[in-house]
């Protein structure tokens, strides 16, 4: 894993989940500085700060909605003290939880706009407030969580895979154009064992969504939020300096598929 020393990383949506798992992977490799973003849930972003500065990195939280660009402004200004970035991770995400793909009415045109303004359109607005400062680290990154649903077309809504499948191509979009200076990439996780699911359904349903997963996946896990975010400290370190335009599969082999009863 890349060395981090020296190195200021900017993480939306870290009060907890991946975020959260991204920002301490951090630290814990040499990070000098961690930005934290949340909107809301500041206790609980202070508790990832705490063991941020255990793991020997400065930590800052700068609040603020993606959704608006006069936040991620706020954000950009709050990372601006430090006079560089070395890597944006546009983690903040959100759904609504319509798997029945085929109904139709469980979505609104307000639930995809939402959807949208956080997923895509935040994470393209965090950039351009952080160009700036990824210009003058003079080799940096940014990373955007995307999603299996976005590469599949399932997921938890069609409005949550359209935003997803859009980052994808914004992926290719801007690393096209971001480079020299600036890599741009992607991961795509598939499920996650966090509250993402269990805040929405409760524990016993997630207990079988984890089951099925278990039971889907070639490697046979339900993969935690610390088993993604080495993908993604991967990806912006400096082991991946050649790396551009990727948008990486991080899903135990959820896309694959159970095994065909002749290879069984």
């Amino acid at each position: 894993m890349g060395d981090f020393k020296g190195k200021v990383i900017l993480v939306t949506g870290s009060a907890t989940g991946l975020g959260a798992a991204i920002a301490i992977g951090a630290a814990e490799r040499g990070a000098k500085v961690v930005i934290l973003n949340c909107t809301k849930s500041l206790k609980e972003a202070e508790a990832t700060a705490d063991i941020v500065r255990k793991a020997g990195a400065e930590a800052s939280i700068a609040i603020g909605d993606v959704g608006e660009d006069a936040d991620c402004r706020k954000i950009a200004e709050a990372a601006s003290r430090y006079g560089k970035i070395d890597a944006l991770v546009n983690n903040a995400g959100i759904t609504k939880h319509v798997p029945n793909h085929a109904d139709l009415d469980g979505l609104s045109k307000d639930d995809f706009l939402r959807i949208f303004t956080i997923n895509t359109v935040g994470p393209f607005q965090m950039i351009r407030a952080c160009r700036a400062l990824l210009e003058k680290a003079g080799a940096a990154s940014v990373l955007m969580t995307s999603s299996i649903a976005g590469v599949t077309g399932a997921g938890s809504s069609v409005a949550y895979a359209a935003s997803k499948g859009a980052l994808n191509t914004m992926t290719l979009s801007l690393a096209r154009v971001l480079g020299p200076k600036i890599r741009v990439n992607a991961i795509c996780p598939g499920y996650i064992d966090t509250r993402w699911f269990s805040d929405a359904f409760g524990e016993q349903v997630t207990a079988g969504i984890r089951e099925r997963i278990v039971n889907a996946t070639p490697l046979k896990v339900a993969s935690k939020a610390e088993d993604i975010a080495g993908a993604a400290l991967f990806l912006i370190s400096d082991d991946a300096r050649h790396i551009t335009g990727e948008t990486l599969l991080v899903d135990a082999g959820l896309h694959l598929g159970s095994a065909p009863l002749s290879a069984r």
